[in-house]
C-alpha cells in the first residue's frame, strides 16, 4: 500500500468521486487558479493546494473558481444540492463561518426537515481549522463544536490521511449536508492510503491506541498528541486507550463509553474552545451515562478562553499540547 499524505489523499478522494459521479462539482475561491486572472491556470489549487491539477481533467465547468464571496459559494452550493448536484464547497477558513452561516445554519441544516424528509442536499463544505500555522486569530480557530450544535449537519474530522480520503468518499455520496473540517497542520502528514476508493462509515470512531488505565478522547490534529503521549507513558507500563470520535454529529458515544467503562477514567484534549466545548460535551454524556464507571474525575485540556494569539510563543502555548495532556493523565492516575 502507497504512502500519501493528507492532502494527497484529500485529492484523490475527489478525483474519485468526479470520475464516478458527473453530478459532483467543486466550488470555491482559488480551487483551479484563481478567477480572472492571467496566470497559470491551476496554480493554486486552493490555499493549500487540495484541489490541485483537478482543472485539467474535469474543467473549469465542475472546478468552479468563484469570486471572494463566501455568502454567495454557500448559497450557491445549497442550490445546486437541492437542484440535483453533488456540490463540494470549499470555506478557505473555518473562522469565515460568520460571513455565510445563514444557508449553512439556517437553510441547509434543515432542508430535509422542513420538507418532510422529501428533500435530499448532498452538500459538502470543505474548510480548514486550527492553530499553529501563524496566521492571527482571524485563521486559527477550530470551530467545530458550533458546527456540531447545528441538528441537521453531520460534522467530520479527519486526524490523517487514511481516514481523510475514507471520510471524504463518504461525506461526498451523503444525502445530507456534511462540514468536513481539515486542520492545516496535518497536510503534510502521511500514512498508508489505498489507492482504490473506499468509505469510512460515518459514527464509528477509531481506537487508535489500546489500553486498561485511562480512556483519552482526542480530535484532528489533538489525536497525534494523544498517540506520542500513550506511546510514551506505555514505557512506564501506564496503558492509555486514545479514542478518535472522526466524527462529532453523528458521535459514536458507545465506543467512548465501553472504553470507559473499561479504564474507569477519562480525559478529553480539544482544540475546539474553552467554553462549550465538544469536550465538554462529551464529558456531560459520559457523566449522564457511566458516572459509575468512573472512579476518578474527567479531566479537560483545552485551549484558554481567548483569541488565538499571534506572536509564535503565545499561540504555541494556547494549543492544548502533551506536557499538559500528560500532567491530566498523571493527575487521576
Amino acid at each position: 500500500m502507497a504512502t500519501k499524505s493528507y492532502r494527497q489523499a484529500l485529492n484523490e478522494a475527489l478525483a474519485h468521486e468526479m470520475r464516478r459521479d458527473p453530478d459532483v462539482v467543486i466550488m470555491g475561491e482559488d480551487v483551479a487558479g484563481g478567477a480572472g486572472g492571467t496566470g497559470e491556470v491551476d496554480a493554486y489549487g486552493g490555499p493549500l493546494g487540495v484541489t490541485k491539477g483537478l482543472i485539467h481533467e474535469f474543467g473549469a465547468g465542475r472546478v468552479i473558481d468563484t469570486p471572494i464571496t463566501e455568502s454567495a459559494i454557500m448559497g450557491m452550493a445549497a442550490g445546486c444540492a437541492m437542484t440535483g448536484l453533488r456540490p463540494v464547497a470549499e470555506l478557505m477558513f473555518a473562522d469565515f463561518l460568520g460571513v455565510c452561516l445563514d444557508p449553512i445554519y439556517n437553510q441547509a441544516a434543515k432542508f430535509r426537515y422542513m420538507f418532510g424528509g422529501k428533500a435530499r442536499t448532498p452538500l459538502v463544505v470543505r474548510t480548514t481549522i486550527g492553530a499553529g500555522f501563524r496566521a492571527a486569530a482571524q485563521h486559527s480557530q477550530s470551530p467545530y463544536h458550533l458546527f456540531t450544535s447545528i441538528p441537521g449537519l453531520k460534522v467530520v474530522l479527519p486526524s490523517n490521511a487514511y481516514d481523510a480520503k475514507g471520510l471524504l468518499i463518504q461525506a461526498i455520496r451523503d444525502d445530507d449536508p456534511v462540514i468536513f473540517l481539515e486542520h492545516k497542520l496535518l497536510y503534510d502528514t502521511v500514512a498508508e492510503v489505498p489507492d482504490e476508493a473506499y468509505v469510512i462509515p460515518f459514527g464509528e470512531a477509531a481506537i487508535t491506541r489500546t489500553g486498561k488505565d485511562v480512556t483519552v478522547v482526542a480530535m484532528s490534529r489533538m489525536v497525534h498528541f494523544a498517540n506520542e503521549v500513550a506511546d510514551r507513558l506505555l514505557a512506564e507500563r501506564i496503558a492509555v486507550e486514545v479514542v478518535d470520535p472522526r466524527t462529532t454529529s453523528p458521535l459514536d458515544l458507545d465506543t467512548i463509553i465501553e472504553s470507559v467503562s473499561k479504564t474507569g477514567r477519562l480525559v478529553l484534549i480539544d482544540e475546539s474552545a474553552n467554553r462549550c466545548s465538544v469536550a465538554a460535551d462529551i464529558a456531560a454524556l459520559v457523566a449522564e451515562h457511566a458516572f459509575t464507571a468512573l472512579k476518578a474525575p474527567i479531566r479537560l485540556v483545552l485551549p484558554p478562553h481567548t483569541p488565538v494569539p499571534f506572536a509564535p510563543i503565545l499561540e504555541d502555548a494556547y494549543i492544548p499540547g502533551p506536557a499538559r495532556l500528560e500532567a491530566a493523565i498523571r493527575s487521576i492516575l
